[in-house]
């Protein structure tokens, strides 16, 4: 007998306490999704930073790979991260386009100084 595999949809699987997901399509009409982790404010615009979620897999749930007794899981280090900017559309919804490199390098900054401002007050 074959066994039923749910189909992830984050979109429709999405709820209230899950944040935002974000769905992008490439040129060849692949889509792909996001988690909202955290919005920053810089030069007066929004920026998400937005991690890839992939087919429903998460870390409480079985891997297909197995880990030595003991050893870390070190699944997450492929994680697909980006920085959007939020525009408001001509239809007055929000809006997640890429950074130009300038804006990157501007977001980049202020989110590297978050993380050097909590290791100061850890140390």
């Amino acid at each position: 007998m074959a066994e039923e595999k749910e189909i992830f949809d984050p979109l429709e699987d999405a709820d209230d306490d899950s944040g935002i997901v974000v769905e992008f399509e490439d040129e060849d009409g692949e889509k792909f999704y996001y988690s909202q982790e955290m919005v920053l404010e810089v030069n007066g615009e929004n920026y998400a930073l937005l991690v890839g979620m992939d087919d429903g897999e998460y870390e409480d749930e079985p891997h297909e790979h197995h880990h030595e007794d003991g050893e870390e899981c070190d699944c997450d280090e492929d994680v697909d991260i980006r920085f959007a900017k939020i525009v408001t559309g001509a239809d007055g919804e929000e809006e997640y386009v890429e950074p130009t490199d300038e804006e990157f390098e501007a977001v980049c900054e202020v989110y590297n100084s978050l993380w050097e401002d909590e290791d100061e007050e850890n140390t």
